[in-house]
């Protein structure tokens, strides 16, 4: 049995199969259940704010930098009315940006400007949690990877799609995890359990991608599994980013007003000579400055052969990205 006029062409998602995915992921969610959730009101937090729902109410937050546009609010907002939850709207104000990057830096070690944008939100709402007395807070983590979240995945022919599904799942971090415990909580990951670990890696490329209304999708089975229970609204939202649903992608343009083409010109010179690292914006020159302030040079840290071109960081042998500086795609050569 096929389920219709949900996506078309090639791509097989039978109703037992969407009931296994259903079934496995709210139990997961049951299983890890935190006493908080950082609702993006996306597909992944909508899954588990509606499965926590029938057993409880998490306390919900939602992060957004007040100088952007921020897709998440209306989304996030409609699944805590429609769920009764208390719900807060958590503002990452630019006087507490500085603070709340360097704890991040401090943490992670990176000075990766994708890292910390994504990773600064997810701070934010794990403190304010924290300083309200929650002591386990749920994340949508792990989907993206797991079931081909990410265009880059989605879009690649079927057995291409395999091989960078399988080599995610082997290099795949969250910085929910070390970010909770730095701050004294936990970080509950129900994606991540091993049953949904072990339910995802059965599944096929078209079970993990389709088409509606002409337009491609990742996470396919997800979306077909909890389509009735979440809304279509929610359950074909197209992936957001953490850093576009909260707004924090406005920090490109934030740290360009901030820093002066001089000073720009003057550190990116330093870095590259005194530190051996290729600075690309004004928004890694300020994540950097703060590294620095924290840190040695990465060079001085490294303890293998394989280093990063960029800037000189441990890396695998077969990487072909750097968790410190973020720089892709990296060809590695033993030093």
């Amino acid at each position: 049995m096929h389920l219709k006029g949900v996506c078309q062409l090639n791509h097989d998602v039978r109703a037992d199969q969407a009931a296994e995915c259903k079934s496995v992921i709210q139990t997961s969610v049951h299983k890890n259940l935190g006493d908080s959730l950082l609702l993006s009101g996306g597909l992944d937090t909508s899954i588990i704010a509606h499965a926590a729902a029938t057993t409880s109410k998490p306390k919900c937050y939602t992060v957004i930098f007040p100088l952007a546009e921020t897709p998440d609010l209306p989304y996030a907002r409609s699944i805590a009315k429609k769920l009764g939850f208390e719900w807060d709207v958590l503002e990452l104000k630019p006087e507490d940006l500085t603070t709340r990057v360097t704890e991040v830096i401090r943490i992670l070690r990176t000075f990766d400007p994708m890292e910390v944008r994504n990773s600064v939100a997810v701070y934010h709402g794990l403190a304010a949690a924290r300083d309200q007395g929650y002591a386990k807070v749920m994340t949508g983590d792990a989907t993206d990877e797991l079931f081909a979240g990410y265009s880059f995945s989605f879009n690649l022919p079927p057995v291409k799609l395999m091989r960078r599904l399988r080599d995610l799942w082997k290099v795949m971090h969250f910085s929910s995890k070390p970010m909770a415990a730095t701050l004294g909580i936990s970080a509950s990951l129900p994606y991540l359990d091993r049953s949904v670990v072990e339910f995802a890696e059965t599944l096929r490329p078209e079970q993990l991608v389709g088409f509606r209304n002409k337009r491609k999708y990742g996470k396919l089975i997800l979306r077909v599994a909890f389509e009735q229970i979440i809304g279509k609204r929610s359950a074909w939202r197209v992936k957001t980013p953490i850093e576009y649903g909260s707004g924090t992608t406005y920090l490109p343009k934030y740290y360009a007003t901030k820093i002066k083409d001089s000073a720009f010109t003057q550190d990116r010179t330093d870095a590259a000579s005194r530190d051996g690292v290729k600075i690309r914006d004004k928004e890694q020159l300020e994540y950097y400055r703060l590294y620095r302030m924290m840190f040695p040079p990465p060079a001085e840290l490294a303890k293998t052969a394989y280093r990063c071109p960029d800037c000189g960081a441990d890396v695998g042998p077969d990487s072909t990205f750097c968790i410190t500086c973020g720089a892709y795609p990296i060809v590695v050569s033993p030093q």
